[in-house]
């Protein structure tokens, strides 16, 4: 298991999975097919050692990589899916506005929400999938800082950090009648209340926000 680097995928298992969100009162179910999804949020030692750079606003090889907007996480999965011979899921168009997903590439990308979701709860119910204090680091137990990935419990997939220390970029736009081009975010971060690290718990930014409790993991289709 290369902590470090953090590039650890997990194969999930197909699934249905109902997500809900609190501001619209509205639910919806997505089937979903297999995928595989890290097992730790990009670590700067690996967002490093792929674009060179070190954007975080707390600095450790180990420390989950933040301060990186959601084109920065679509542009490194693009470089990391060349890097090991996979073709690149995402299409960027020339005015730099838009983005298109290619869902036959088997590159590397973002989750959808649905997927993180599926993941997250890895068969469980509840708002969280085991006590919050064993799984995530978060406003209670984090002593306002970021953490390295895998210290705490991994859930029944194998999973780390799925709730707590940094909130994960998804595909997905959040609402676009209301929002425009804001994206989802999923799981609560280090500064977070407990009541925002839960598995349905949802949150939007415009895609060039950038914050140190905001990074990404990342997920590959099964092609």
């Amino acid at each position: 298991m290369d902590v470090t680097a953090g590039n650890e995928m997990i194969s999930i298992p197909p699934g249905r999975v109902t997500l809900s969100d609190r501001r619209t009162r509205r639910s919806w179910s997505v089937e979903l097919a297999p995928y595989r999804l890290a097992a730790f949020p990009v670590t700067q030692a690996l967002y490093a050692q792929i674009t060179g750079r070190r954007p975080s606003a707390a600095q450790g090889d180990r420390l989950p990589v933040e301060c990186v907007s959601w084109w920065d996480a679509a542009r490194f999965c693009n470089t990391l899916s060349r890097c090991d011979g996979f073709t690149p899921a995402y299409h960027f168009r020339a005015d730099g506005e838009g983005v298109e997903w290619d869902e036959s590439a088997d590159g590397y990308r973002l989750p959808t929400e649905a997927e993180w979701e599926h993941a997250c709860r890895a068969g469980t119910t509840g708002p969280h999938y085991a006590p919050l204090d064993e799984i995530a680091w978060y406003r209670g137990n984090a002593h306002e800082r970021i953490h390295a990935v895998g210290g705490k419990r991994p859930n029944p997939w194998g999973l780390h950090d799925m709730l707590g220390n940094v909130w994960d970029w998804c595909w997905d736009v959040y609402d676009a009648e209301v929002y425009g081009t804001y994206r989802v975010l999923r799981g609560g971060g280090w500064f977070d209340e407990h009541w925002s690290c839960r598995a349905s718990a949802r949150r939007r930014s415009h895609p060039s926000f950038q914050v140190d409790d905001v990074g990404f993991r990342i997920a590959r289709s099964l092609v």
